[in-house]
Formats: structure tokens, sequence, C-alpha cells
């Protein structure tokens, strides 16, 4: 029987030594207006090889804007190892303007590679080095380049990053949220595509992504599977590995959001 898999993801509009990895790069810097960056930088992303599969505004904040982007690389990597690294099968571009400047930052695929391919990823490593050839040439044609990484002050290993939990008893990769199950995909993703086209209280589809010739498919969800199972990363995982220097005292405030967020995304799949 032919395996698929469902996966939902919540889209979150938020160098060291040479051995650490930060989550975030500043890619470049320019003047103008928002609305003249969305355009330029969705050219310049299209024109180094990546695909915009979704854009919103965060926190509706007229000062940011959030691209989502695919790239072949990242459909190979995904479909050389398969499994929950679907997950892994975009990234995010994020404009923000401060102080007139407008500053363009991504994911860095390095950090976000090792933390979802783990062990496998020496076996996707090429794919995830012409990603970020691609994106250091996106930000020459958008502006002023920088490639400065940034989100933690040292950064995480490449180690720390396949075995990366926030603390004892908090989950791993691939500890995921189980929301429905289905008998096939194709009754997945009708359900959960019903769900969206009629409404649900505080869910908004930001994009949907299926990585070529698999039966994987991604779902992006703004708030405002296996065989027929549908997963979304836990939320103490994912909120802590894109921010992890996250304080005991910080993430003890919003000890509530996984649960919220899981709670939410459960209104897709009944």
């Amino acid at each position: 029987m032919r395996k698929f898999i469902l996966l939902i993801v919540l889209s979150i509009a938020f160098s060291a030594t040479s051995q650490n990895i930060k989550p975030y790069i500043l890619g470049a810097s320019a003047n103008g207006s928002i609305p003249e960056a969305k355009t330029t930088l969705k050219a310049a992303l299209e024109e180094s090889n990546f695909k915009i599969v979704g854009e919103y505004m965060p926190a509706k904040d007229a000062n940011r804007w959030l691209i989502v982007v695919s790239h072949p690389a990242l459909d190979k990597a995904v479909k050389t190892v398969g499994g929950l690294t679907g997950f892994a099968s975009v990234l995010r571009v994020a404009i923000t303007k401060e102080n007139g400047t407008l500053n363009v930052s991504y994911t860095n695929p390095a950090y976000w590679g090792n933390a979802y391919f783990r062990d496998d990823y020496p076996k996707v490593e090429t794919f995830y080095k012409l990603i970020d050839s691609d994106f250091t040439s996106a930000m020459s044609k958008f502006g002023q380049s920088k490639k400065v990484p940034f989100g933690s002050e040292k950064g995480e290993s490449t180690e720390n990053l396949k075995e990366y939990h926030y603390m004892f008893g908090m989950p791993y990769f691939d500890e995921t949220i189980e929301l429905g199950q289905f008998s096939s995909n194709e009754a997945a993703v009708s359900k959960i595509d019903n769900s969206l086209k009629t409404g649900k209280p505080g869910l908004k589809l930001v994009y949907k992504y299926q990585v070529p010739e698999t039966g994987l498919v991604l779902y992006g969800i703004g708030l405002d599977g296996m065989n027929g199972e549908v997963h979304m990363l836990h939320g103490r995982y994912r909120i802590a590995l894109s921010f992890p220097d996250l304080t005991m005292g910080t993430f003890t405030k919003i000890m509530s959001a996984p649960g919220d967020i899981e709670n939410a995304l459960i209104q897709l799949v009944k």
C-alpha cells in the first residue's frame, strides 16, 4: 500500500563559532516602502529558483510582511529521506521596516535542515548548500547584501540541532501531535480543504504545498501524515527551536500556547 503523509505547520510571523548555527539570516537591506519591497523581493526570489507558495502580514503590522517559499532542491531533499522531513519543504522570508530601513531576513537553511533531517542531513547537505547559494543570489538582487546570522546569542551546534529539545521532558522533532486519522491521504486533504473553505474561528490558510511526486502535503495555517494521519510539530518543540535563547521565565509565560495551537488546529479535522 502506498504511504502518504499529511503535515500541518503553524506559520509564525516572528556566526557564533564556525561550528554553531543560528536560526535566521539578515540577508539584505534597502530603502523604500513595503509594497515596493514585496514586488522586488518576490521577483528576486523567483529569479533565483524559489517559488512563492504563500504570504501574509504578521500580527496585522503594516511594517512586516512574510513570504513562504519552496525550492526544487528542498523537494529533492524531502524526497530523498521522506517521512516527517516534509515539514522542511518550505522556508520563510521576512520583510521588516525599522527606522525607515527595509530589512530582509530568512530562515537559515542549515539550521532548519539539521534540525529536521537530523542524522540524515549529510544525505541532503548538497541540496541545502544550493539553497543557501540561491538565497545569497536573491538578496544581492534585492538590495545591499548582509548575510548576518541572528536569532541566538551563541547559536546551536549541528549535534544539538539533531537532538534538539528545549529541556528534559520536552518533545523532540519526531514527537509530533496527531490531529486526526483518515482512511486515505485524499480523505484527509479533502476534510482539511473543506474546513478551510467553510471557515474555522481564528484560522486562515497561508499556504498549501504538495511536494512533487509524493503524497506529502504541507499546510501553513495562520492564527488571528502518515497513512491518512494528520500531524503538527509540537509547539513546545517548534517555538523553542525558533527562539533557542528563550528563558525559562519567558517560556513559562507562553506555556499555554502549544495547547491553544493544538486545539485551534483540531478544528480542521473534526
